[in-house]
């Protein structure tokens, strides 16, 4: 995991802790002086969020105890984990750039590929000019690697 994607889950943990949890317990209050609680709406739905809330909570715990985190500014050489890669398609001359990231970082539409993915996997251990075969549901794909990056 990048130290990006650390902050990231540090961040959505905090606020789960500081915000969401404690608005959801005072809504489950709320809804406990309505009444009957059987046939409570509010509050069963509150007690619903607030069971997500927990999960995610241990979830993110669970990552963040076991992530290991590498700064992509102390890697240099061949594509590895953290690196970024500007990728020229040989069919279409389109450009792409990516950062390959772990599972839990990954967001395709903002250029974050999954160490897991086809493209990933393809990429990992080549240099600079050094061309690429993809297999991808829509077929074989073929990239240049123009510029990696380590920042």
């Amino acid at each position: 995991m990048t130290p990006k994607g650390l902050k990231a889950l540090n961040d959505e943990l905090k606020n789960l802790k500081v915000v969401e949890r404690p608005a959801i317990i005072q809504a489950i209050a709320e809804a406990r002086e309505h009444g009957d609680l059987s046939e409570n709406a509010e509050y069963h739905s509150a007690k619903e969020k607030q069971s997500f809330i927990e999960g995610r909570i241990k979830e993110l715990e669970g990552m963040i105890s076991l992530a290991q985190v590498i700064d992509p500014a102390t890697l240099s050489g061949a594509i590895k984990f953290g690196a970024t890669v500007k990728l020229v398609d040989e069919e279409t001359e389109e450009e792409k750039m990516y950062q390959i990231v772990g599972e839990q970082e990954a967001d395709i539409h903002n250029g974050l590929l999954n160490i897991a993915s086809p493209l990933a996997r393809a990429l990992i251990g080549k240099e600079e000019g050094d061309s690429v075969e993809v297999k991808t549901p829509g077929g074989t794909r073929d990239y240049e690697i123009l510029e990696i990056i380590y920042a």
